[in-house]
């Protein structure tokens, strides 16, 4: 008897589930205010005293083109569609009604709209979506069909498998600021085509565009965030791995250290190795590869001194230096100088290439 129970329980409970699936946007409870008429004002005898009454609730009066058919089981009740600025430097417009986002250059690796492209470009190629038209320059790019097939999507405790199938293309549409450090990146629903089962007549039109297009632009954004955590934590690994260093020369002929890294990498990078050599870094220009510093020397306790000479230790004067980094193909030149800008001479460079080719080497700096 009990299983008998248990078992029409289940049944209820799945039916009821199936039910608020189907009209989860629609408001509970029945309609039968619909037939209600609108009140009249309470008349009163001529020698009775009238109540005061408030226009606290009352309720707007309805424009020329408010679409009047709007009521009961039409009103969508779902809570509004909003755009979600995930990525670091991103945000909306305070009231924008549009499916849009802004974001700022944050990394200066590459051009901020070929960052956004390439985001968007690997976004529709993970979900399978080819691309119907592009046009960079016009900053314009068209999808083809995001199809959803909700047979596909139906749970195993549904009684029956929908058959709908609802049909997306967008456009999107890239402004770029004239500094190129700026830029908007807007979705329009462009083409649609929904058939609730393989008999009905095929629909052109969707309920709700801004709806379908925000949900798009935010799996854009999710996918563009996802991709900077991850190219994040791969840059961060790179610096923390030894880098190879080699002596060589600048494109001047002076004597100075070559990198085998990126400059991307290698400035992050040396910056860690003048941290951890004594150096303490006053001022920087990552655009112009210049660093200011001053050598203090490496801080050892009385413990450290009983075992003899730091292997840290460099050769310098507690002085101001000066570092110049610039690209070189696919590495980096590291040129040292004096206070008075004078590069060092190859002697100089050569006797304090053991200890700071052996930090860039190390694996346990801290970042």
């Amino acid at each position: 008897m009990n299983r008998v129970k248990i078992a029409s329980c289940l049944v209820v409970a799945v039916l009821a589930a199936c039910s608020s699936v189907d009209k989860r946007h629609i408001a509970g409870g029945n309609f039968e205010y619909l037939g209600n008429k609108p009140g009249k004002q309470i008349k009163l005898p001529e020698d009775v005293d009238s109540p005061d009454f408030s226009d606290a609730f009352k309720l707007p009066e309805i424009g020329e083109n408010a679409p009047t058919d709007l009521v009961g089981d039409k009103v969508d009740i779902q809570a509004p569609s909003l755009v979600l600025p995930l990525v670091s430097g991103s945000h909306v417009e305070e009231g924008s009604k549009t499916a849009l986002v802004w974001f700022d250059q944050i990394d200066d690796s590459q051009p901020l709209d070929v960052t956004i492209w390439n985001a968007l470009v690997s976004f529709l190629e993970e979900q399978g979506i080819g691309v119907d038209d592009f046009d960079k320059q016009q900053g314009v790019l068209i999808s083809d069909w995001f199809v959803i097939d909700e047979a596909k999507q139906a749970k195993w405790y549904h009684w029956s498998k929908p058959e709908r199938k609802v049909g997306q293309k967008f456009k999107f549409s890239l402004n770029v600021k004239s500094h190129g450090r700026s830029a908007s990146l807007a979705v329009d629903l462009v083409d649609y085509k929904e058939k609730a089962n393989l008999e009905s007549v095929e629909l052109r039109q969707s309920k709700d565009e801004r709806r379908n297009s925000v949900d798009i632009l935010n799996r854009v954004i999710k996918h563009y965030e996802f991709q900077v955590r991850v190219e994040s934590a791969k840059r961060i690994r790179q610096i923390r791995q030894g880098i190879d260093m080699q002596i060589g020369e600048n494109r001047d002929g002076d004597s100075a250290y070559v990198l085998d890294a990126e400059y991307d990498i290698a400035w992050p990078r040396f910056l860690l190795v003048l941290r951890k050599l004594g150096f303490d870094v006053k001022d920087y220009d990552k655009s112009t590869g210049l660093l200011f510093a001053t050598f203090n020397g490496v801080d050892e306790g009385w413990w450290d001194s009983l075992w003899g000479k730091n292997d840290l230790a460099l050769d310098l004067k507690n002085e101001d230096y000066r570092f110049q980094l610039s690209e070189l193909q696919d590495k980096t030149v590291v040129t040292m100088l004096d206070e008075d800008n004078t590069p060092f001479t190859p002697e100089k460079v050569s006797s304090l290439f053991p200890v700071l080719s052996k930090t860039m080497l190390s694996d346990d700096l801290d970042i």
